[in-house]
């Protein structure tokens, strides 16, 4: 890229003629609408930094932004094409530049978080949804947090309400959030079960679940055992399965699913989980998460803790992104696929 200044302006700050390398889209579709080009930096506004990319995660959530499905999505993102050229959100890098309001970062600092456009050389972020790199992680690793890891959080803290001593069931361990979830419920003190293919089974366990089960074999809803919390990232059980493992008490919090209609995709099925909540005594919620920088805050003190380690199955480089979107479409990834530039 040609280097833009680092300084801060008074006002918003654009860097006219300066270009970068981007993983580009202009419409949606498979990892084949992905491709590599020299594009214009991007601008970014008073509350913005705008960073060095250093490495960016893949999460599945971008994954959806690329292919408009759910097609409901494209309501918020671009009706018929992507109101945002580049794609990608999880980064972690260095702070080039600041905007005017910007008072918590200098240049120079190291950083990770949620940004616009993170498949590029140079991404803007808000000041309120980055927070300084974990010192005990490398760029690549803490690329790798802060979407999957804050949805984990979210789940089991905030909306999960998990305590001490209570059994956690996680669905869909191995992923990109589910790895997360696994070691934040192990670190609130939780009892954990682990659900995932055969394959991955000795990746939970090398992250603490207490006990592992393969879906394609065990049932996690025959009624052998009862948990205080299910958390459903994957696998789109039925909300009567769900509510047959739960304690008469207890809460699931979905937070995923892959299946469902092109338009709602698993949005049906959160609906139908927080009606049917309402005349039941069992607790069945869903939330959007919010990434903000203390959710960041509180994740680097469990990591550099030793409490949570991000899990990368592979590194992609940035001409790389459409092998890294099919591998994760596929279902193969043990944790999180992540982008170095």
């Amino acid at each position: 890229m040609t280097p833009p200044g680092q300084s801060a302006d008074s006002d918003v700050e654009t860097y006219a003629g300066a270009t970068m390398q981007a993983i580009v889209q202009h419409a949606y579709g498979s990892a084949d609408v992905l491709h590599l080009a020299q594009v214009r930096a991007p601008e970014f506004a008073h509350d913005e930094v705008l960073l060095r990319v250093r490495a960016a995660g893949f999460d599945r959530g971008t994954r959806h932004l690329v292919t408009g499905e759910p097609r409901l999505l494209r309501l918020g993102f671009g009706v018929r094409t992507p109101k945002n050229l580049v794609p990608g959100r999880e980064v972690a890098g260095t702070v080039v530049a600041i905007g005017s309001a910007v008072t918590r970062f200098s240049v120079g600092d190291e950083v990770f978080g949620v940004g616009r456009g993170s498949f590029a050389e140079y991404a803007a972020a808000r000041e309120d949804r980055i927070a300084r790199k974990p010192a005990n992680i490398s760029f690549e690793q803490a690329a790798a947090v802060p979407v999957s890891a804050v949805t984990a959080l979210q789940a089991l803290r905030d909306v999960g309400r998990v305590e001490a001593g209570q059994k956690v069931l996680i669905l869909g361990a191995s992923g990109g959030v589910g790895t997360y979830a696994v070691q934040l419920a192990k670190a609130f003190g939780a009892q954990v079960t682990a659900v995932c293919s055969a394959a991955k089974l000795d990746l939970a366990r090398s992250l603490g679940a207490d006990r592992v089960l393969d879906y394609t074999r065990d049932d996690f809803a025959d009624g052998a055992h009862r948990y205080d919390l299910i958390v459903d990232i994957a696998g789109n059980p039925t909300l009567s399965r769900l509510r047959r493992a739960l304690t008469p008490t207890g809460t699931a919090v979905i937070t995923g699913g892959e299946e469902g209609g092109r338009w709602t995709g698993g949005i049906d099925r959160q609906l139908r989980a927080m009606v049917t909540s309402v005349f039941v005594p069992q607790r069945l919620t869903s939330f959007i998460c919010k990434e903000h920088s203390s959710h960041l805050e509180r994740l680097t003190e469990l990591i550099e803790a030793g409490s949570v380690t991000p899990t990368i199955d592979r590194c992609y480089s940035l001409d790389q992104v459409p092998a890294a979107m099919r591998y994760l479409v596929a279902g193969k990834a043990r944790g999180k696929v992540v982008i170095t530039m």
